[in-house]
């Protein structure tokens, strides 16, 4: 596949030149750079290659160029420019001003704007832009981009690769080596701007801290133990894994409590964005009957899967899951105008038969339960 045409592509066109910033954030390498250099390929905006603009913010010198411009400077620097695209923006200082300065005197001009750490960049951004942007998460692949390019059988070819490797494009569209190339992303280049927090002081800790997240994928976390675990206190845990969910590697599902005494109120489920990303951690690529935390992985991708999926189709839901003192639990949760949808994610089905709580379906408004197979996920995810 040489080109895998990504969801947000068409509703971001549709909002080029409306006179607001398009801001688009993501985890580093899920193709949030290749997105808006196809947009800018379209011969449809009427936009020649001299009327565009470029600014890398990964590079010094290319950061100077955004760093305390006054009007009359940015008019020199962009002038004949219809669109300007600024690459990886959290790393200017004083960029939000900057921004709003070219939204507000330059109307002709459509700014694209990337970001791969929302604690940095919507910090920057959010009152300086407030009123004048369009923001967009963008995944690693999902699975509808998947079938919508490639077809039914590509995915059902790559289904393993995927639970193992994950979706990263550089690893779906034909990486010779995945392994190398997930070891790199996993490594210093994926966090180096966590790492570069003056709050980050502890890299070895943070690395620490991935691994037994990534090794309780699917199991209830607890911040104390975290904290045993990796040498360091509950305060520290809880911040580095924020961190982490605001570089788009992990995010967590809170437990629901609510109506049961015995539900656990403060438990705390960490997923990796990733499939790939969270093998790589652990340093672990081995074919699936040959592990045994298969039921993790596939836990982790549907759930995953099922963010990306809720997120570019606009249905906007609370996810959670469930889980009582007596062991009763409910592996995922979509709560949608106060009715809940309820997942048992089964990687081998012919292992037990599934069941909910029956405690649970008294207690709230359930609308549907569904297990979730591999052979029918695709019916939840396309």
């Amino acid at each position: 596949m040489a080109f895998i045409k990504r969801q947000l592509q068409k509703e971001i066109q549709d909002r080029m030149f409306c006179g607001k910033a398009i801001i688009l954030i993501g985890a580093r390498q899920v193709g949030k750079s290749t997105l808006f250099e196809q947009i800018l390929g379209n011969s449809q905006l009427g936009v020649s290659n001299d009327q565009i603009l470029t600014i890398y913010c990964d590079d010094a010198e290319s950061r100077r160029l955004l760093e305390n411009s006054s009007l009359a400077d940015l008019r020199q620097q962009l002038a004949g420019k219809r669109l300007v695209m600024v690459d990886e923006a959290q790393r200017v200082q004083g960029v939000g001003l900057t921004l709003k300065l070219i939204t507000d005197h330059f109307k002709d001009i459509q700014l694209l704007v990337t970001g791969s750490s929302s604690f940095m960049l919507q910090g920057k951004l959010n009152e300086p832009l407030t009123g004048r942007k369009f923001e967009y998460h963008l995944y690693p692949f999902s699975t509808k981009e998947l079938l919508d390019e490639g077809g039914l059988l590509r995915v059902r070819q790559t289904f393993e690769s995927r639970l193992i490797y994950g979706s990263y494009p550089d690893v779906v569209m034909g990486a010779e080596n995945p392994r190398d190339l997930l070891m790199n992303l996993s490594s210093s280049y994926m966090y180096q701007d966590l790492l570069s927090l003056e709050s980050v002081r502890k890299p070895v800790l943070l690395e620490k801290l991935l691994v037994a997240l990534a090794l309780q994928v699917g199991s209830e976390v607890s911040y104390s133990e975290l904290a045993q675990t990796v040498g360091t206190d509950n305060k520290t845990v809880e911040k580095y894994i924020d961190l982490l969910e605001k570089c788009f590697i992990v995010f967590r599902l809170n437990g629901l409590s609510r109506n049961l005494r015995n539900e656990l109120k403060k438990a705390k489920k960490v997923y990796f964005y990733d499939n790939g990303i969270r093998n790589a951690v652990i340093r672990q690529f081995a074919p699936l009957d040959m592990r045994n935390d298969a039921g993790a992985l596939w836990e982790n991708f549907f759930i995953s899967e099922r963010i990306k999926y809720n997120h570019y189709t606009g249905h906007y839901c609370n996810n959670y899951f469930w889980r009582t003192q007596t062991q009763q639990e409910v592996d995922y949760i979509e709560e949608c105008d106060g009715a809940m949808t309820v997942f048992e994610m089964k990687w081998n089905p012919k292992k037990g038969k599934a069941s909910f709580p029956q405690a649970f379906l008294d207690a709230y408004n359930v609308k549907e339960t569904v297990v979730i197979t591999p052979d029918n996920y695709l019916d939840w995810l396309t």
